[in-house]
């Protein structure tokens, strides 16, 4: 007579255990992605408020509509304007967009005053660093500041890569150095750099950097030139037969640069006078999809800003801004008065204060594009007076610290 072998009590243990096993990995991991999700979200919130004077952070707000204000200056009055952002001078009519006022959640943004600015600046020299984003916030505030001046006090004067405002009777400069990529590169001329070809000398920056040792404040960005998926480094020189090229993916390749300025201002920035200031990274409005519009649309025609509280666009990486937080981190570790203008968020809702079409371009549109003028219109850049005037009234608030 065969035995019967009973193996279901065991067999089943055995299931049973794998079994709660696997719900409890799969529990783990549902936990760690909730957990990495809700970090990088209060990782972004901490870096929003990094960086506030005393208990206001400027960076969280919103845009009120506000037709008593008006901007801080005339555009077509400002002779240091240029072209590329004189959105009323090239025909731009509905002026609207400078009457959007930024309000911070807790907290009123110091109204801006030139003269105090001026004699916070006296024996000083004020030096903005970086890409035509950085120049875009310089003549804000070239023209902020000019008005407030007698003509014969003030003089403007350019040295290659570097432009000079001079304040005479305040004995004071509001400089901008062109250095888009802040390391060296083939793209380092202000006027003829647009190249198909672009490296860089990712471990060299004297060049540009020999004006900054002694300014009293600096003020850098450095994002949009970055934004592709490799970038081709030099080690060496650009004409010597024993240069090294390498194409790098990003980020790695920012980090590297970041880190050759970082040490660059290590060694050579007396970190007792100089402070410093990094522009967080501008926001651009190409993907109209994105708010709702439809595909194929971008800036054009957009007259008010964006509501959805938060609204972040494809054209800012969070990554980046991971690295450069990472890299100010290290500055201020070892004694350095850094700070970052973090002017993304409260960026990314104005989509209506771009130039668009309004503006000089270096190449006439053809017809085909001035048929589609979304084809060819600038939602990189800002009108001026427009948005970086907000950027230029929160850093004077942080250099005379109120």
């Amino acid at each position: 007579m065969a035995k019967n072998i009973q193996i279901g009590p065991s067999t089943w243990g055995i299931r049973n255990t794998f079994q709660s096993l696997m719900a409890l990995l799969v529990a783990f991991v549902l936990i760690a992605t909730i957990s990495m999700t809700e970090e990088s979200g209060r990782w972004l919130q901490d870096l929003f408020a990094s960086g506030n004077d005393g208990n206001c952070n400027y960076f969280s707000g919103r845009w009120i509509y506000d037709n008593h204000s008006s901007p801080e200056y005339d555009g077509r009055r400002c002779p240091y304007m240029s072209d590329q952002f004189a959105c009323e001078k090239f025909g731009r009519t509905d002026m609207s967009y400078l009457n959007w006022r930024w309000q911070p959640d807790q907290c009123d943004l110091p109204s801006f005053n030139a003269t105090a600015l001026l004699e916070n600046l006296r024996n000083k020299r004020l030096v903005y660093v970086g890409d035509s984003l950085n120049r875009n916030l310089w003549i804000s505030m070239l023209c902020m500041v000019e008005w407030s001046i007698p003509p014969e006090f003030k003089s403007f004067y350019r040295n290659g890569s570097k432009f000079t405002f001079e304040a005479t009777e305040y004995n004071a400069t509001i400089e901008f150095d062109w250095a888009p990529l802040l390391v060296e590169s083939n793209s380092d001329n202000p006027i003829n750099h647009l190249l198909p070809d672009r490296f860089v000398r990712i471990q060299a920056i004297e060049k540009h950097a020999r004006p900054w040792s002694d300014a009293d404040i600096l003020v850098f960005n450095s994002y949009l030139w970055w934004r592709r998926s490799k970038m081709k480094a030099l080690w060496g020189e650009f004409d010597s037969p024993e240069g090294i090229y390498k194409e790098v993916e990003m980020p790695r390749c920012y980090e590297m640069a970041l880190q050759t300025w970082s040490n660059w201002l290590e060694i050579h920035v007396n970190r007792s006078k100089t402070r410093v200031f990094w522009v967080s990274m501008s926001p651009t409005h190409e993907l109209g999809e994105e708010w709702g519009k439809q595909k194929g649309q971008n800036c054009y025609g957009e007259k008010e800003p964006i509501f959805e509280e938060g609204y972040w666009g494809s054209g800012s990486d969070p990554e980046m801004m991971r690295i450069v937080e990472a890299a100010l981190d290290r500055l201020r570790n070892i004694g350095f008065d850094i700070q970052m203008l973090n002017i993304t968020q409260l960026a990314e809702y104005r989509k209506d204060g771009h130039p668009s079409i309004y503006r000089k371009f270096w190449h006439l549109p053809t017809d085909e594009q001035l048929s589609e003028p979304a084809s060819y219109s600038d939602c990189t850049h800002w009108c001026l007076p427009g948005v970086p005037d907000t950027w230029n009234q929160i850093l004077y608030a942080r250099i005379l610290h109120i």
